[in-house]
Order: C-alpha cells, then sequence, then structure tokens
C-alpha cells in the first residue's frame, strides 16, 4: 500500500491554496461543483402524483415512471434509464400527438394525466431473480467478426444484461436501483422496471419508417399509429432505400450471414461467415425481411445506441420492440421507408 509522506501531503495542500488563491480579484471560482444526479425513488416513481413538467435533460424518478408508461402504451422510448433524452421526446410527441394533445415533445400536466389515465400498477416492481436467469450459457462479446463466427452462440454475456433486456433497461439503471444487490444469484430479490408483458393486441395494417423521427411505427387499417419504436436506420456509406416495399416475412432467433463485401468498413480479411444465434447476434433477436434485396427490420446487441447512431442501412430496434413488432406484422403489408 501507497502511502504519502506528511511533507508531501503539506506540500499538496500548499499548491492547492495557491492555484485558489490566483483567481482574479473580485470573481468568482470558475471551478463548477460535481452535477448531482437526482437520486430514484420506489415511492416516487410509483406516484402518480409525482409533478411535471419534464423536458429533455429532466432525469429521476418522474422520468423513469414517464418511460415505464410509454412503454406499456407501446409507445416505446427505447432503452429505460431514467433519463429525458431525445428518444424520449420523440416517443412522448408521438403519444401526444395520437392522444390529442400539443405535440411538444415535453411532459405538461395534460400528458402526464394521460399517461397515468388507467396505470394502477406500479411503475417499479420487485422481481426475485429465477434459476433460469442465472443459468446461462453466458460468453463475453468480442468486437471481431471473425471471433464471433468461432461463438457456439451469440448469448448474453451476463445475467445483469439478460436482466435488463427482460425489463427493456440499461444495465446501469438496475444497478443504480439496486445497491449492493447480485445479479447472478437466484433468489435474489430486485427492484425492475414494471414493463408490459402482454403481446400486442393489433395487427398492423402497414409499416412507416420515418428517416427524419427515427422513428418505426405500426399503423392500423385506419391510418392510426399502434405502436411507435425509436430506431437507427442507415448512414452516408449505406442510405435508408426510400420508397415502398412490402414485408416478405419474419424469422425470429436468426443467425447472421454475414457477407464482408456488403460492409464498407468490413475487414480486409474477413471472409463470408454464419454467426450463430442468440441476443448479441449483430441482427438481434429477430429479423423481418423487406422486399428490399438486402434489407431488412431487426433488433440489436447494442440497444443504448437505437436513434444515436448509424447502421449499415438496415433499420434497428432494440430486441423487445423488434419482438413485439414482429407479432404484428405478417408477410404482404407494406412497409413505407420515407424521408
Amino acid at each position: 500500500m501507497f502511502v504519502r509522506s506528511t511533507a508531501a501531503i503539506v506540500l499538496a495542500s500548499l499548491l492547492a491554496a495557491a492555484a485558489l488563491s490566483a483567481e482574479p480579484a473580485g470573481k468568482k471560482s470558475r471551478r463548477k461543483a460535481p452535477a448531482r444526479t437526482p437520486a430514484l425513488s420506489f415511492e416516487a416513481a410509483n406516484d402518480p402524483a409525482t409533478a411535471p413538467p419534464l423536458r429533455r435533460g429532466s432525469s429521476g424518478s418522474a422520468v423513469l415512471r414517464a418511460q415505464v408508461l410509454l412503454d406499456r402504451a407501446r409507445f416505446s422510448p427505447g432503452e429505460i434509464d431514467g433519463s429525458y433524452g431525445s428518444n424520449v421526446w420523440k416517443t412522448v410527441a408521438g403519444f401526444q400527438k395520437v392522444r390529442g394533445l400539443p405535440a411538444t415533445g415535453n411532459v405538461d400536466e395534460a400528458t402526464w394525466k394521460e399517461l397515468n389515465s388507467g396505470a394502477e400498477t406500479p411503475a417499479l416492481a420487485r422481481y426475485t431473480i429465477r434459476p433460469e436467469d442465472v443459468a446461462g450459457p453466458f460468453h463475453e462479446i468480442p468486437e471481431d467478426m471473425m471471433a464471433k463466427a468461432s461463438l457456439p452462440a451469440l448469448s448474453y454475456s451476463s445475467p445483469l444484461e439478460l436482466l435488463a433486456e427482460k425489463f427493456h433497461a440499461s444495465p446501469k439503471l438496475l444497478t443504480k436501483l439496486n445497491p449492493g444487490k447480485s445479479f447472478d444469484k437466484a433468489g435474489e430479490e430486485i427492484l425492475v422496471p414494471n414493463v408490459h408483458a402482454s403481446p400486442p393486441g393489433q395487427k398492423a395494417a402497414k409499416v412507416v419508417v420515418d428517416k427524419t423521427a427515427s422513428t418505426v411505427t405500426a399503423v392500423d387499417g385506419e391510418g392510426k399509429p399502434i405502436a411507435q419504436y425509436p430506431a437507427t436506420m442507415g448512414s452516408e456509406h449505406d442510405p435508408l432505400p426510400i420508397g415502398e416495399w412490402k414485408v416478405n416475412g419474419v424469422s425470429k432467433n436468426p443467425p447472421f450471414h454475414y457477407n464482408p463485401d456488403l460492409f464498407w468498413d468490413a475487414d480486409a480479411q474477413d471472409e463470408k461467415a454464419t454467426i450463430k444465434p442468440g441476443p448479441n447476434n449483430p441482427v438481434g433477436v429477430v429479423w423481418i425481411d423487406l422486399s428490399k434485396p438486402h434489407y431488412g427490420i431487426h433488433g440489436t446487441p447494442e440497444p443504448s445506441t437505437i436513434g444515436k447512431t448509424q447502421s449499415h442501412g438496415c433499420i434497428r430496434l432494440t430486441n423487445w420492440d423488434a419482438a413485439e413488432l414482429a407479432e404484428m406484422v405478417a408477410p404482404g403489408i407494406p412497409a413505407i421507408l420515407k424521408e
């Protein structure tokens, strides 16, 4: 163990004092206090009286509650993390538009009332970790595509990752909600977002992929949105193929047939390979095939990046959103990809 000498400590104190005294006279120090992150409270997250307004940059229990209620309404905020970022903003705007409210993207009193309407079950719930949650197998997932191809499955890397996806949450949020808890021990009780678990009751008449909004929307026969999801789509190298296509079909837990010729950033040494199925497969847990060759709507091994990065042309959703959308589509329905 390294121990500093008394002389060294005194010298460090004198230097620090000198640095502070060097501030220009009559001016306040430009040093900023560390930003404080609002605590997440079980009681506050479950209290519908927790007051708005909420807007981009907000965080804490009320935002967490809003994310869970949006998720239940099938207006997905993406990965639930207790922070009011761009995905939450666009999801709130979509929810407001469908409910006949001004689409500001901010949670005002009217929006809060609408979100809480019929929300009898708590936003946060207690969950006891089950044996199957920790049974594995779990694998560390390499970055290299050829290394991925050598794995027997692209499974979860840890029980924490599995539980985070199960409850549509970021691993960081689960850790913050459960200080000192072990996520790899069956019988451990933890707090989790109380997201919906029921399958969608409606079928989509069409799917609309909106490049500007970075959203995928399932629309019913009357043109009403019945679900909205944040998405990552296209890039400068692989632009989204704007136009009207069709859904060919759905493949659940698919392998990924890697062809380096289709990827502008592929390693020159890469060869064609089949990546085994699993939630950390490059296309996640589901592939919704489109009539445009090589294009589809699919899941992702990195839910935190959805709506915030680019893709190789395809449309990426979180694994849980892709799985839900897959239950709502059928072969032959239109898939409108628009600017």
